[in-house]
């Protein structure tokens, strides 16, 4: 079966910060092509690959990739909240298959996920009910990173399986591009902030609020240039997205994580989601890229990409 792909920036600020209304109107126009796209697609299954934020994986223990057969969402940035529709056999078939593969993944029978995988899923399908799905979750924000080729032989292990099924599957990469949000470093972080990501599940509301505060705070100064945070990298974004396009998803393995927090901010790690869902493509055969849309949007603090792609005939 053919493999179909989506990937997208995502931002806990889009309802939070509203920039320049020509963006706004750029980024309705570039959701709705996508939307028309999975809608033409009309996926039987979406397999979706995404980080988080602190919300559902912390330093108690933090492995490189996860399945999930069960998941709800946490709610943060008025995201859904609540039950997902895992497929939770198929789910349960393919970690064992990408065990099989020699690659190392961990399994969650009770999976968290907030908005970083979460806004994805509503935005190309209205809800998080639409289409079942199995999440695939992929550490962006907290090192040690694995080498990125180990991300790639994740999705290509996923791709096989993923085109031996005989349902139409939509990949969903969820991340990225550069920025550098003001997410703890646990090299850095204070008592309290090393305690919330060590294990800060359920914290409680107030907590929430204000965390979810800084980053707003954050975006309005970040946009007014008056932010302390490093600036997005236009430059890297396009260079990544082309090497997504190439369809070499060996390009993948020279990226090195040192270098890109550098050059693109600390949670420019989120793009491994992409190379786990492009190599998982790839893994099904040749592709081809239909949208590919960027835009560097400081309101967001994000270099923010849209790419959809599907396997040639």
């Amino acid at each position: 079966m053919s493999l179909a792909l989506v990937a997208m920036s995502h931002s806990p600020l889009l309802d939070y910060v509203q920039p320049a209304p020509e963006v706004t109107q750029e980024l309705i126009g570039v959701f709705d092509r996508a939307r028309a796209f999975v809608t033409e697609i009309d996926p039987e299954l979406v397999i979706t690959f995404a980080p988080d934020h602190y919300n559902g994986f912390f330093y108690e223990v933090m492995p490189p990739s996860c399945i999930g057969t069960s998941a709800f969402g946490v709610g943060d940035y008025g995201s859904a909240e609540g039950a997902l529709p895992v497929r939770t056999d198929l789910a349960q078939d393919l970690a064992a298959r990408v065990l099989e593969s020699d690659i190392d993944v961990a399994v969650s029978h009770l999976m968290a996920l907030d908005h970083g995988a979460v806004q994805p899923l509503e935005t190309l399908f209205g809800g998080v009910d639409a289409v079942p799905i199995i999440p695939v979750f992929v550490n962006g924000v907290a090192p040690p990173f694995a080498p990125m080729r180990r991300m790639r032989l994740l999705g290509e292990a996923i791709g096989r399986w993923a085109a031996a099924r005989p349902e139409r599957i939509l990949l969903v990469a969820s991340g990225g591009l550069s920025h550098d949000p003001p997410v703890p470093q646990w090299a850095t972080a204070d008592e309290r902030a090393r305690e919330l990501l060590l294990a800060g599940k359920n914290p409680p509301a107030e907590v929430r609020a204000a965390r979810q505060q800084r980053v707003i705070d954050t975006a309005h100064a970040f946009a007014a240039g008056t932010a302390t945070i490093r600036d997005l990298n236009p430059e890297w974004d396009q260079a990544f997205m082309g090497d997504c396009a190439s369809g070499d998803v060996g390009r993948f393995d020279a990226y090195v994580a040192d270098e890109m927090a550098e050059q693109a901010g600390h949670s420019s790690h989120e793009v491994r989601a992409w190379v786990a869902a492009f190599s998982a493509l790839a893994a099904a055969g040749a592709y081809a890229i239909g949208e590919r849309f960027y835009r560097p949007i400081p309101e967001y603090i994000a270099g923010f990409g849209v790419m959809t792609a599907t396997t040639e005939d």
